[in-house]
């Protein structure tokens, strides 16, 4: 016996959030399926916090810093933990891809789906660089995972650090400390 489990749509998916039925729900869709969210620690939120701050002090006038808002990818909406995009009006849709310049999710128990799951997704929309704020282990081991060079579905260079300054490829005035981006 075939199980066969309904895919979701971007437009179908917009709708439900529309209702409100998944008010009380953190979930994302990925490829079409309804994956759900895990909560925040504090350690977690304090890399967002730190992240989006220190970014917002870098980034071009032109662009603007979200935190935990979701875009739109093809088939698709992941709410990535920070997103750097084009500054405009999201009131009517949200962010795509080629408005996406910069995405970062902090793992602590998703870093399988991060590295995995959605670093498919993100290169094969095309966004430019994809950081992972792996604080997933023990503190000696947090990582920060610096992906660039999207192409044929996956992330062509990948480069790991664990102090430092990451130094964005696709914006070259933005320059973040590791140690901000993992909490330090």
């Amino acid at each position: 016996m075939t199980v066969a489990i309904a895919k979701w749509s971007v437009e179908e998916y917009m709708r439900l959030v529309a209702t409100g039925l998944l008010d009380e729900k953190p979930v994302e869709l990925l490829a079409g399926d309804l994956i759900s969210m895990a909560p925040e620690g504090a350690l977690h939120s304090e890399c967002i916090d730190g992240g989006a701050e220190a970014l917002r002090e870098v980034i071009p006038q032109e662009l603007k810093v979200r935190e935990a808002h979701p875009i739109a990818l093809p088939e698709s909406v992941p709410e990535p933990d920070i997103a750097v995009v084009v500054r405009g009006k999201y009131r009517d849709r949200l962010p795509n891809a080629a408005e996406t310049k910069i995405v970062i999710e902090v793992a602590m128990s998703s870093l399988g789906k991060d590295l995995q799951v959605k670093r498919s997704l993100y290169a094969k929309a095309g966004i430019p660089e994809y950081w992972v704020v792996d604080i997933s282990g023990a503190e000696a081991e947090h990582r920060v995972v610096v992906l660039t060079e999207p192409q044929d579905g996956d992330y062509s260079r990948e480069v790991v650090l664990t102090e430092g300054m990451v130094r964005s490829r696709v914006l070259p005035t933005v320059a973040v400390p590791v140690s901000v981006l993992l909490g330090n």
